[in-house]
């Protein structure tokens, strides 16, 4: 069995303990090392290579966010926290996740089977981009092109040099960064709303103050991308009294 590597990164002994209880639970992976600062994990990173890291955000001397800020290491990090509010901020930083304590197993297993999905493509290299045309567009996966259509695409969700695209049915996986497959979309059916994101605005079921609800999912609207999409998407559609 290949194992992928985690560190666990938490100031609160009994946070980094149901954390490591999760982890024993999943047969793949392994802890690499816990530690209760953000710098001590620096250190540490700066020395070995994992696969994921689980990052609180409020910790005493350097915050996780601020960590990540500075991080140089190509790692999945999903951020378990008691602070939802810090959701927005953490997508911006393109984090792969984001846990909210108390954290439940389905929830923690269901991200890192996804982690591992983003892992084994770096690893692997299977998927890449290729052409777009006016309805559609093909990625390469698994050895074989897969169509997809505009209109099947709900979000695109960036991962530094990676982007997972979500459809009706299914999620992919492409070589590609937010910013280029934007470039190549059409702007009257996709809208980036945030670093990390990108909507079909078809799919738009409501928006918030800084969320946009598209099925179950909350897309971040990111205060930098809010003025131009609402110029752009909403306020011609808007009708008012």
């Amino acid at each position: 069995m290949n194992y992928l590597t985690c560190i666990i990164v938490d100031d609160e002994p009994l946070a980094r303990k149901g954390i490591e209880l999760n982890v024993k639970d999943v047969d793949w992976l392994k802890i690499a090392g816990q530690f209760p600062n953000a710098l001590q994990a620096g250190d540490y990173l700066a020395e070995y290579d994992v696969d994921m890291m689980f990052l609180d955000i409020e910790m005493p001397g350097l915050r996780g966010l601020d960590f990540l800020k500075s991080l140089k290491k190509d790692v999945v990090v999903i951020l378990t926290t008691a602070y939802p509010e810090f959701a927005l901020e953490a997508f911006e930083l393109e984090v792969f996740d984001y846990l909210v304590k108390p954290i439940r197993f389905e929830r923690f297993y269901k991200s890192v089977s996804r982690a591992r999905e983003l892992i084994d493509l770096k690893k692997e290299g299977k998927t890449e981009f290729s052409d777009i045309t006016e309805e559609y567009f093909y990625i390469k996966a698994d050895r074989k092109y897969v169509k997809l259509y505009y209109k099947d695409v709900l979000w695109i969700k960036g991962l530094k040099d990676y982007v997972m695209i979500f459809t009706t049915g299914k999620r992919y996986m492409t070589a590609m960064n937010v910013k280029t497959i934007y470039s190549k979309l059409p702007h009257t059916v996709f809208a980036r709303v945030s670093k990390s994101y990108v909507i079909n605005v078809n799919t738009i079921e409501s928006i918030d103050i800084d969320t946009i609800m598209i099925g179950k999912e909350e897309i971040p609207l990111g205060n930098s991308y809010k003025e131009e999409f609402l110029k752009t998407h909403i306020r011609g559609k808007l009708f008012k009294r």
